[in-house]
């Protein structure tokens, strides 16, 4: 019988205009502080409890690891990565293959349009109505500060391939308030 493992695919909050000299160091904005801890508040609702985070070292990622964190109320190993920034797809599901650790479920932060390609790359073929919505909406647009949430059926995160990923749940900030004010 085959485990099972979760990998929540985070994007990075809102930040600061594009500045292709410094884009390392662009800092969240007001509404990507806000909206980042509204997005950790939401994951701990639904016990998406990370055992590992696995963050870019730029600052936009970084701080938006810092305001969701203590929404969490949990206490993960957290790995900084240089290799993840601005990582493509493929580089980014060698770094998630490349966890020896026990973790069964990864955080994931990261960056456009890298990100946004790996959690479509892993996506199967949706299997019932649901599943079929969070896809649709996944090819359409990953917003800042959106999780996408991905179950594997395997043992190692040496495993995980392409095509083969279960998209649970797929928060955004935007479906979020709207329910928050329904």
């Amino acid at each position: 019988m085959r485990t099972m493992k979760r990998l929540l695919i985070f994007r990075h909050a809102k930040a600061g205009p594009r500045d292709e000299k410094h884009d390392k160091e662009r800092a969240l904005i007001q509404r990507g502080c806000d909206d980042a801890a509204l997005i950790g508040r939401a994951m701990h609702e639904k016990g998406y409890k990370p055992n590992l985070v696995l963050c870019s070292s730029a600052k936009r990622t970084v701080e938006t690891w810092q305001h969701a964190a203590p929404e969490l109320g949990e206490d993960p190993e957290v790995r900084f990565l240089d290799a993840l920034y601005d990582a493509p797809e493929k580089s980014v599901l060698q770094t998630i293959r490349s966890v020896k650790a026990r973790a069964p479920v990864i955080l994931y932060i990261g960056h456009n349009p890298g990100l946004e390609n790996f959690a479509r790359m892993l996506l199967r073929k949706p299997a019932e109505p649901g599943e079929k919505r969070r896809v649709a909406a996944i090819k359409d647009k990953f917003p800042t500060s959106a999780v996408a949430v991905v179950d594997f059926e395997v043992d190692a995160w040496s495993a995980i391939a392409p095509d083969t990923g279960t998209l649970v749940d797929f928060l955004t900030p935007a479906e979020l308030k709207k329910a928050n004010t329904a």
